[in-house]
């Protein structure tokens, strides 16, 4: 069964300014790696609007009204919070950007597609249901796990987020729902200054293994193999969505831990395994964060490969 790509133009028509670094040209980075012609055999699919159903699933009516209504003039940026701006394409790639992870629960659910990768930004493990930030509008993997709880009455749903920041947004909406999971490793003490081990969720249902600076490989496989893979194998996920963040390579200049490209294969192999022995192979990911291009490019290339081959 063909992997999935899922993405659009208007993605990139969110410029949140000169010298910022979620800028259009990561998303350009990613999208030419997949044009080399080892990704001949992915499928591609532009990205619908998402619809207010499908964000009020996550994020009060008046909140997303809110973002929508955030419309600068074209040459003008509105200042959500210190790091998160709008110009005047933001609205659509945000509706872009959700709406992409819903096509791709939509196209694994039905079995249009094995797995699915939505290429967009802005990212959205920041988002929590009431609050925008870093460098997010709109809680896409989160609002994609509701998705295909509501419209395909899948059971228990695990969100898995290997960004080097902690995902509070994806946090608030999972820890009080035992029928979702989330597991998170990141760099900590940094931003957002969440993902304590003490924050667990109700039953368990996060797990949280900060890494300190300077952390690589070993620490990072270990996080994942000795505390984070057993945990999702009890909770036995049903489908199985990831937060792409590739900011944990050791090139990228916003953060200090030092994975390379094949820590990044290793674990979209170990999270493909889980949704083999659990989860029909439904898995779905999209992309969040990864600030030096030429890691991020590599990065989600290795990522999107072992997709292909699960």
């Amino acid at each position: 069964m063909s992997t999935l790509l899922i993405t659009h133009p208007a993605c990139l028509g969110h410029e949140p300014g000169e010298h910022h670094p979620e800028c259009p040209d990561r998303l350009r980075a990613v999208l030419k790696a997949l044009e080399d012609e080892s990704f001949a055999d992915l499928a591609r699919q532009e990205a619908p609007v998402a619809s207010t159903e499908q964000l009020c699933r996550v994020h009060p009516k008046e909140y997303v009204e809110a973002i929508l209504g955030v419309r600068p003039a074209a040459d003008e940026l509105a200042m959500i919070d210190a790091d998160t701006l709008m110009s005047a394409g933001s609205a659509e790639a945000a509706l872009r950007a959700a709406g992409a992870v819903v096509a791709a629960v939509d196209a694994v659910a039905t079995a249009q597609a094995g797995a699915a990768f939505a290429a967009v930004r802005p990212p959205g493990h920041h988002a929590t249901p009431t609050l925008p930030g870093g460098f997010c509008l709109f809680s896409n993997v989160a609002i994609g796990a509701r998705h295909a709880q509501a419209k395909h009455g899948i059971g228990k749903v695990a969100i898995l987020d290997f960004d080097v920041h902690h995902g509070q947004g994806t946090q608030a909406t999972v820890e009080t729902d035992p029928s979702l999971f989330y597991a998170s490793t990141h760099q900590s003490p940094f931003y957002p200054g969440t993902g304590s081990t003490r924050e667990r969720g109700i039953d368990g249902n996060v797990v949280n293994v900060p890494l300190m600076a300077n952390s690589g490989s070993n620490e990072f496989r270990a996080a994942w193999g000795d505390r984070i893979l057993p945990q999702l194998d009890r909770f036995a996920p049903d489908m199985v969505i990831v937060s792409a963040g590739f900011d944990a390579h050791l090139r990228d200049p916003l953060a200090q831990l030092r994975l390379d490209t094949e820590d990044f294969a290793w674990i979209t192999g170990e999270l493909v395994g889980i949704a083999r022995t659990h989860s029909r192979g439904r898995i779905v990911s999209a992309l969040e964060g990864g600030y030096d291009l030429e890691a991020l490019a590599d990065s989600a290339a290795a990522h999107v490969r072992v997709l292909m081959q699960g």
